[in-house]
Order: C-alpha cells, then structure tokens, then sequence
C-alpha cells in the first residue's frame, strides 16, 4: 500500500458509506438499537460499516482494520493499522441534526497520517492528500472524478481572543470550565469530528474535549487537522495523542491551531 493508492480508496468508500447513510437518513424510520456499552446504533451504522470494511479489506488485505462497530472482536494489535468510524455521531443522526460523518483513517507509529472525514448531511468533505496536505473537496463530490479541491490550513487567535468548538452531544461543565480559562470571542457547538475540521480550515481555533471519546471517534479528524498545521495533545501533559492503545480508548485531549497559548488543566 502506497499513500497514492489509499487516497483514492478511502475516499470513494466515504461517498459510498455517505449515500448509504442518506439513504436510511431520509427514510421514514429506523430501528435504534444500543450496544454493549449502551451506546446507539442503528441501520445507518451498520451497513456504512459492512460496505467500508469490505471494501478496504480487498483493497488492502495486508493492513490490519478496526472498526468501531466490530470493536469487541479486535484482538490483534499493530503499529500500522487502519480505522474507521462508520457513522461518527449516532446521537446527531437519530435526531437529524445533520452533524454525522463517516471516518477513515491511516494510524503509523501511534499517530494518525492520512484521513478522511466525509459529512453527507452537509455536503463537506476533508481529507489529506498523498503528501500529507489537507484539504476540502467541493463540487458534486463525485466517487470517481474528483473535484475542485482547496488546501486547508489552521488560523491563528484574534487580537488573542479565540473561537472555540464544542460537543454538541456532550458538552458540560468541567468543558465550560476549561473553556473560561480563554479570551473567547464566539463559541459553536458541532457533531462528530467535524470538530477537528472547523479548526483545520480556521473556522475555530480550539477544541476541548473533557469527555469519552474512542481512537475511531478521532483518527481521521486529527489526520485531517495535523495535515492543516494543527495539533492534538493530551488534556493532562499536553503531550501528542497516540493510537494503538489498548481498548483503543483515548484520554481527554484538546485539538487546536499553534497560535493558541494552551492552559493548564
């Protein structure tokens, strides 16, 4: 596997697993069941999740794959695997808010190094190119011809007053705490990893999360900021997120662009 030939196939499976959403999306109803841990998952999930892992286990049989919703059979481990959040914010879906995407990532060594975040409802697309640059596709984001791409780079503070991103689902008061701690000018709330890309593209200098989140929750949404000049550290030490840990749980982190003067926790 070379990142010329993954780029390719990341992305079509994204558009593929997107119109499988939408499908399901814009029907009349849909069964909500919940897992294990008590966390949804419906239809949507499960099918974008069968159409993925089917099509980069032919693509790439040599990668290792984990994805979020065959978790509990993933015992085997790596440093270079892929990983995938079919449908990243069950919650947004159930209520049609619209802030769901589809996550696919390359993790090497512990670290995220190329992605795709694909947001159906809005018609959003991120990833990174072969040579690590992100980027948003605009057009009819079509599975075979690509369109119109842009590179996408973080922006920095204004006058040292931030824009700052949320949980839409799961933001709270040790969020809101920390989130004082800043000269803020405005703040926004989001779904999914559209979070990371709102920094990625300057439309939000920070991102807090004081929360559970799971390595396919966040993989290609950090490939996709990383790929725009943005970081992700650990909430406690500041150090670089890593992947590849066991039970694939991440600890609280906080994404943002490098102007930003970080606080302590």
């Amino acid at each position: 596997m070379t990142y010329e030939t993954l780029i390719p196939v990341i992305r079509r499976l994204a558009l593929e697993a997107g119109d499988k959403i939408m499908e399901i999306y814009n029907s009349n109803d849909f069964e909500v069941k919940a897992k294990s841990d008590e966390s949804p998952v419906t239809a949507a999930d499960e099918a974008a999740d069968a159409l993925i892992s089917a099509g980069l286990r032919a693509a790439f049989p040599e990668i290792l794959l984990v994805t979020e919703e065959q978790a509990d059979s993933h015992t085997e481990r790596g440093d270079t695997f892929l990983i995938v959040d079919p449908l990243d914010g069950t919650k947004e879906f159930i209520h049609r808010r619209g802030d769901f995407t589809v996550n696919i990532a390359l993790v090497e060594n512990g670290t995220p190094t190329r992605g795709v975040v694909y947001a159906p409802a809005k018609g959003r697309m991120f990833y990174t190119l072969a040579d690590g640059q992100s980027v948003e596709e605009t057009g009819a984001l079509d599975k075979t011809d690509v369109g119109p791409v842009a590179p996408i780079s973080v922006s920095g503070p204004d006058n040292g007053a931030l824009m700052v991103v949320a949980s839409k689902s799961h933001r709270d008061q040790a969020t809101d705490d920390y989130i004082n701690k800043y000269k803020v000018k405005d703040s926004k709330s989001a779904g999914s990893s559209l979070k990371f890309c709102l920094v990625a593209t300057g439309e939000a200098d920070l991102y807090p999360r004081v929360g559970r989140t799971m390595e396919w929750d966040t993989a290609a949404g950090h490939a996709v900021l990383q790929g725009a000049g943005g970081r992700v550290v650990r909430f406690d030490d500041h150090t670089p997120l890593t992947y590849g840990k066991q039970g694939y749980a991440n600890p609280f982190f906080i994404a943002y662009a490098p102007g930003v003067e970080l606080k302590e926790a």
